[in-house]
């Protein structure tokens, strides 16, 4: 583990050896669903900016998750209104606005023959490239985000701050669409993959310069910080996660039980509970999600997920005429949660590999309505769940950041 002096001298290292000096700063950072330090981060990174720069700015790369309330944006990065007005007058916390087309400035687009070159065929299209319109306020970009295996490019952070993190929504439908085709079973993990070179694709239209601070995080620590490019630094960062983020068992499980916690606040998030377990969970097994905090499946995308419901990937894909007008981003989250499966158009039957399960806060009513099965979370008692002598069960505390792969399968 790092200790904080060597996490600084690596910040500092690195903001030095850039010509900031009386430049505008605008650095990228995660919302409350990543973990990382943040407030350690951004006192570093005020500590040796602030002296130097003209002006420095944070916003939160949300993609499509709900913005943050001010409060929120504050307990982010470990500040209290007190201390906000005192020491950081002038540096504001910013939501991205990723619906909001008055927000976003389109810098380019990727051809559609490339497009068929990096997806293998699976997509042939032209991909507007549209970001956060402040970009353009700023000398400098700078991500500063932890890096874990991801279900829709393979690990995240890196160029994925700015794609899907502050863009708009035509890039973001496509990136995980793609992704959703792929599978997550197949990609998530994977250093190098379709859905990463989109990104990197995208990213080199931004007309700033760009540099990132990529962490890898474990439950024990800060375990490695990357500076440099965003395609070098992320790249590092990648490699080390791949070795400290991923656990390996023997055989697959007939049931599952992913303890998510507090951090995710939704099914949209808090289905990190499936993807990073879903190679390990036995065929026809079940896995269940245990979060009783959680009441909502999306409260962005909650009403088209009710609409459409979860499926393998194969029942959109065989049906794609009734849902291709639908927001893919919503279409792929819906594959990536019920894992893979096949689907037979003809007699109009669904075959997923394995049950998964809410034990939530979320009714019976609604997990039936949306094609998952539901348990009461009061008949769930994780802490005795681990004390059972039961080779076929395997209870995950603070399940979502780390991907369970079968030792075999990794040979």
């Amino acid at each position: 583990m790092l200790t904080e002096f060597e996490i600084e001298t690596i910040v500092a290292n690195g903001l030095n050896s850039l010509p900031l000096t009386d430049k505008r700063v605008l650095v990228l950072i995660p919302d409350h669903t990543r973990t990382m330090p943040l407030p350690l981060f951004f006192r570093l990174i005020t500590k040796h900016l602030l002296p130097r720069v003209r002006a420095i700015d944070f916003l939160v790369a949300l993609g499509t998750h709900p913005p943050m309330s001010d409060e929120a944006l504050l307990r982010l990065v470990g500040l209290t209104v007190e201390e906000k007005a005192a020491q950081y007058p002038d540096v504001r916390l910013i939501n991205h606005a990723w619906k909001d087309p008055d927000a976003l400035v389109s810098i380019g687009t990727i051809p559609a023959n490339e497009i068929a070159d990096i997806s293998h065929g699976l997509l042939i299209q032209d991909v507007p490239v549209r970001l956060n319109q402040l970009i353009l306020d700023y000398d400098e970009l700078l991500v500063c985000g932890p890096v874990f295996p991801h279900e829709v490019a393979g690990f995240s952070g890196g160029n994925k701050y700015f794609f899907p993190g502050i863009a708009g929504p035509d890039i973001i439908d496509f990136t995980h669409w793609l992704g959703a085709l792929i599978t997550s079973y197949d990609i998530i993990g994977t250093i190098d993959t379709p859905v990463r070179r989109v990104i990197d694709r995208a990213a080199a239209f931004i007309p700033r310069s760009r540099h990132a601070l990529c962490s890898v995080i474990t439950h024990e620590g800060v375990e490695g910080v990357f500076f440099g490019l965003p395609e070098e630094a992320w790249r590092a960062a990648a490699t080390l996660s791949a070795q400290v983020h991923v656990r390996y068992v023997e055989k697959p499980y007939r049931q599952i039980l992913s303890v998510m916690p507090a951090m995710y606040d939704e099914i949209w998030v808090g289905a990190k509970g499936m993807y990073k377990m879903e190679p390990v969970v036995a065929d026809g097994g079940e896995l269940i999600i245990y979060a009783p905090h959680i009441k909502e499946i999306s409260v962005v995308h909650g009403a088209i997920i009710r609409q459409v419901g979860y499926h393998v990937r194969d029942y959109f894909v065989k049906q794609w005429d009734q849902f291709k007008h639908l927001p893919w981003g919503v279409l792929a989250h819906s594959t990536h949660l019920r894992g893979i499966g096949t689907y037979d158009a003809e007699h109009a039957i669904e075959h997923p590999r394995v049950q998964v399960t809410l034990a939530t806060g979320i009714s019976r009513e609604v997990c039936e309505q949306v094609n998952l099965g539901y348990r009461d979370p009061a008949t769930i008692d994780p802490g005795e769940w681990m004390k059972r002598d039961d080779p076929d069960l395997l209870v995950v505390p603070r399940a979502g950041e780390y991907l369970y792969r079968l030792r075999k399968a990794a040979a």
